[in-house]
C-alpha cells in the first residue's frame, strides 16, 4: 500500500470516527437541549401572561412593575417566580392605592409596616406574610436602584418571625389505608411517586416523560422547584410498577407524565383535590394531611430506616443540611432510646438523691409534716 493511499484511508477513518463521536454527543445532548427549550418557552409564556394581566390592572406604579417583571425574565427567573411576583406586589400596590397614594414615590417605611399588620389582621399565616415581605423588599430595592424611592426604606431588617415547626409526616397505618383506596391508575402512580421519591408537587406536575427511566428506576429532575439545582431521585419497586401501569394507559402524544383529562397538564388545585378525595375515602380527612405530607413521610421513613442525613439531603434537594435536620428532630431513635433508658433508672431510684413516685409517697409527706409540727413539744428522753 502506497504512503498516499495509507494517508488517505487514515484520514477517512479519522473523519468517520469524528462524525460518529459528534453524532453520539448530539444524541446525548438532545434530551438536555429539548428540556432547556421547553422551559425557555414556558418562561416566555409566563411573561406574556403576567404582562397581559398587569395591563388590565389599575394600580400605582404599573410601568415600574412591568420593568421589574422584564428584569426578572432577563435574569432567567422561573415562571412561578414571575407569577408570584405579580400576585404579591399587586396586593401591596392595591393596599397603597386604598390608603390614598397614587405614586410609588410616596411610599415610606411606615407603609410596609402597615401592610404587614394588614396582612396579619386578615389572618394570613406568618410564612405567607414573610414571603410577601421578601418579594416586596426585592421590588423596592429595584425601585431604589432607579432612584424612584429612597434606599433606606428597606435598609434595616424587615421580616416576620416564622415558627420552626416539626414536619407533618403521615402515620404508617394511615399511609397503608390511604394507598389502599386509590382506584385510579394515574392517581396511584402520582401518589406513590410522591411518597417514594420525595419530589415536590411542582416537580411532579412538571415532570417530562423522557426524564423517567423505568429500567434503571430513577427520575432525573432537570431543575428543582425551589433551589433550581438538578438532582436524581429513585423509584421503589411499587412506585415503578404503578408508573409502568400508567404509561400503558396514558396518551403517548402528551409531553408531561401527568395531565388532567382534556388538558396538556394538571394544576396544583386538581392534584390537591385528588389527594383530599382519597383521604376522605380512607376516613382520614380529620388528620389534616396535605400533599406535602407525602414528602415529609418519605424523609421520616428513610431516616427511621437508617439513612444518613447527608444522603437524604441530596435526595430531597435541600441546599442546607440544617433543613434536613428538621426530620432528625422527628425521627431521632437514639435520643428516644436514651430518654427511656435514663427515665427507667430514675423511676427505679438508681440515681443519687432519687425518689419514687408511688402510692406511699403522700403518706410519707404527711407523716414528715406532722413530725415537724409537733417535734418542739416532745420531751427529751433521759
Amino acid at each position: 500500500m502506497t504512503a498516499g493511499r495509507l494517508s488517505s484511508e487514515v484520514g477517512t477513518n479519522a473523519r468517520t470516527f469524528d462524525h460518529n463521536v459528534a453524532w453520539s454527543c448530539t444524541v446525548a445532548s438532545t434530551k438536555t437541549a429539548d428540556q432547556w427549550l421547553e422551559r425557555t418557552n414556558g418562561r416566555g409564556r409566563a411573561l406574556d401572561d403576567a404582562l397581559q394581566k398587569l395591563q388590565e390592572k389599575e394600580i400605582p406604579g404599573k410601568e415600574y412593575l412591568k420593568d421589574y417583571l422584564l428584569d426578572q425574565h432577563r435574569r432567567h427567573c422561573r415562571p412561578n417566580t414571575l407569577r408570584s411576583t405579580l400576585t404579591n406586589i399587586d396586593i401591596f400596590l392595591s393596599f397603597v392605592k386604598a390608603s390614598g397614594k397614587s405614586h410609588l414615590e410616596e411610599i415610606t417605611r411606615e407603609d410596609l409596616f402597615a401592610f404587614i399588620e394588614h396582612e396579619q389582621d386578615r389572618g394570613m399565616k406568618p410564612l405567607t406574610v414573610n414571603t410577601r415581605v421578601r418579594i416586596l423588599k426585592a421590588f423596592i430595592r429595584f425601585l431604589a436602584d432607579k432612584a424612584v424611592v429612597p434606599s433606606d426604606i428597606v435598609s434595616r431588617r424587615l421580616r416576620v418571625k416564622v415558627p420552626d415547626s416539626l414536619p407533618r409526616a403521615m402515620d404508617p397505618e394511615d399511609v397503608r389505608r390511604f394507598v389502599s383506596v386509590i382506584d385510579s391508575t394515574r392517581d396511584r402512580a402520582m401518589m406513590l411517586v410522591l411518597l417514594r421519591t420525595g419530589m415536590r408537587i411542582g416537580e411532579l406536575l412538571n415532570l417530562i416523560v423522557r426524564e423517567v427511566n423505568l429500567k434503571e428506576q430513577k427520575i432525573e429532575i432537570y431543575e428543582a422547584e425551589k433551589t433550581r439545582v438538578g438532582r436524581v431521585v429513585y423509584l421503589s419497586e411499587d412506585a415503578r410498577v404503578a408508573l409502568q401501569a400508567w404509561f400503558k394507559e396514558r396518551d403517548p402524544d402528551k409531553k408531561l407524565v401527568f395531565y388532567a383529562q382534556g388538558h396538556p397538564s394538571m394544576s396544583y388545585n386538581n392534584a390537591r383535590m385528588r389527594f383530599r378525595k382519597y383521604l376522605a375515602k380512607a376516613g382520614l380527612s380529620h388528620r389534616s394531611y396535605t400533599l406535602h405530607s407525602l414528602r415529609h413521610t418519605y424523609a421520616s421513613e428513610l431516616l427511621n430506616a437508617g439513612m444518613r442525613l447527608e444522603c437524604l439531603q441530596q435526595l430531597l434537594g435541600h441546599s442546607s443540611i440544617e433543613m434536613t435536620r428538621r426530620y432528625a428532630r422527628l425521627t431521632d431513635k437514639t435520643r428516644e432510646e436514651e430518654y427511656f433508658r435514663a427515665m427507667s433508672r430514675i423511676e427505679r431510684g438508681e440515681i443519687d438523691g432519687s425518689y419514687q413516685l408511688d402510692s406511699e409517697l403522700p403518706q410519707v409527706f404527711e407523716t414528715k409534716e406532722l413530725f415537724e409540727t409537733h417535734s418542739k413539744k416532745l420531751p427529751e428522753h433521759p
